[in-house]
């Protein structure tokens, strides 16, 4: 279904810690054997071994990505949407004994994923390339592809990697085209954006898409509530969700919800909206549904790119603060929120980058919390104009941020850098519906522009490489994940 959306398939379900480095590799790698296996089954023939090289950003973190795990999921056919944490055990398992998927072609990844980290591809620092080699070591298919942010997948023609869609469909090229033709239509920004989609696909289709992504992100904010212990990789890294869960729940009988299954999720928002919480608690509570989706993300959970995994925890805290402690969103203004905050993500995907490996975590928490103020503000009355000012703001107060995770892993700083995309995303859309976009000295196209020329500026040891940074300064013992 997601491959006929436009716009809201910005939101995509999968696994962490990064869906440039385990998601994407891992969609790259399905691709590949789906090719491989039409292609040796027409000619009959006969695969001894498959080769993965990975190259810059994801050579450079793989391991802490768990890139070389993602790329055997992936041609072992397993779907990152629904396969569960023993199905990719038991893959991992097989993978060790040498008899791994496709077709029984044995790929060791130990011997067989290369991870090149002096060497990087043209086009994007995240290259990879696919080899597939016969008995008598002739190369059988080969393919190079690229994971450029949140999931995505491309591969270059010419001198340009290939866009998979482009806003030009909605016939906008810049936030000041979108807010002119929703306004020359008298429509409601999200309801335009809404009604673009719908022409595409149908209202039921979106209808069925938004439940999905806003029950998984739910979903992900419950059972990081109920995780506990440390987080994997090596670091040490205790998860703070849960204790910071049960000293908001005081007297409240919330505790059970994160326990227990099934339609039990339910009982925990519930709960929520019919509370009164103080300015500090609805503070420590939207960091608390953040840091939750981000330690399920680091412990290879299930969550929503949003635009990225490293950055998933914003947007779905900044929908729970709307819809359950107070922030004025209405249940079925969900696709409101989600509809105007992936128009902004694409924005940000066309004219700069959603991948911290080009630039740094402005790319990604950045453009969450600019993503988030949209969509809170739009759903809080904002008009178009007011919408794009919230996300200029947002993203103004990220430009220059850098991407340096210790030891290469979607950890320290990442997790509590959702916190605090997320706070600000709030404060940026209450301050937006109290302006005057025509008083407004900085667009949300400027910013857009100047977080790219930003990007380009910044030096390549502060994009998701480990070294620059915290990632050089603070010791670390990792263990493989």
């Amino acid at each position: 279904m997601d491959q006929c959306l436009h716009i809201l398939r910005l939101f995509r379900v999968g696994v962490g810690p990064s869906s440039s480095h385990t998601l994407g590799p891992w969609k790259a790698a399905d691709e590949f054997a789906k090719v491989l296996r039409q292609k040796v089954a027409q000619k009959n023939g006969n695969i001894q071994r498959i080769e993965v090289h990975l190259y810059g950003s994801l050579a450079k973190t793989g391991r802490g990505h768990g890139t070389d795990k993602a790329v055997v999921w992936g041609l072992s056919g397993l779907d990152p949407e629904i396969s569960t944490r023993a199905e990719r055990a038991d893959c991992l398992e097989l993978m060790n004994s040498g008899a791994i998927a496709p077709s029984n072609v044995a790929c060791l990844p130990k011997a067989d994923v290369l991870f090149h980290h002096d060497e990087s591809l043209d086009y994007h620092p995240n290259g990879m390339r696919f080899s597939a080699f016969d008995s008598e070591g002739s190369l059988i298919l080969e393919q190079i592809r690229f994971s450029v942010g949140g999931g995505i997948v491309a591969k270059a023609t010419g001198e340009r990697i290939q866009s998979l869609w482009s806003l030009n469909l909605l016939g906008v090229n810049t936030a000041a085209d979108a807010v002119r033709l929703a306004e020359s239509e008298g429509s409601a920004f999200h309801e335009w954006l809404w009604a673009q989609e719908v022409r595409r696909v149908g209202s039921d289709v979106l209808d069925l898409y938004v439940d999905k992504i806003w029950s998984t992100m739910r979903r992900c904010m419950q059972s990081g509530l109920a995780g506990e212990g440390t987080l994997p990789g090596g670091l040490g890294v205790v998860r703070r969700a849960r204790g910071l869960f049960r000293f908001l729940c005081g007297s409240l009988d919330l505790d059970h919800t994160v326990t227990a299954s099934g339609d039990a999720y339910g009982d925990l928002w519930g709960k929520l909206v019919r509370r009164g919480w103080s300015f500090s608690e609805v503070n420590d509570w939207v960091a608390c549904l953040a840091l939750a989706v981000n330690e399920e993300n680091a412990s290879f959970g299930r969550v929503v790119t949003a635009p990225t995994n490293g950055a998933a925890g914003v947007i779905p805290a900044v929908l729970a603060y709307g819809c359950f402690l107070g922030g004025g969103v209405r249940q079925e203004q969900v696709r409101d929120f989600l509809v105007t905050a992936a128009f902004v993500g694409h924005l940000f995907r066309e004219k700069a980058t959603i991948s911290a490996a080009q630039g740094g975590c402005q790319a990604e928490i950045g453009v969450a919390s600019s993503m988030a103020a949209a969509g809170l503000a739009t759903c809080l009355g904002a008009t178009a104009a007011q919408s794009m000012v919230a996300a200029e703001i947002a993203m103004e107060h990220h430009l220059g941020m850098t991407c340096d995770p210790v030891g290469g892993l979607v950890q320290v700083p990442c997790i509590e850098r959702n916190t605090m995309g997320a706070i600000k995303a709030i404060a940026a859309a209450q301050l937006a519906l109290r302006s005057n976009p025509g008083e407004a000295r900085v667009s949300l196209d400027d910013v857009i522009h100047t977080m790219w020329t930003t990007a380009q500026d910044m030096d390549a040891k502060y994009k998701e490489t480990a070294e620059g940074g915290l990632a050089v300064r603070i010791p670390v013992n990792l263990v493989e994940c």
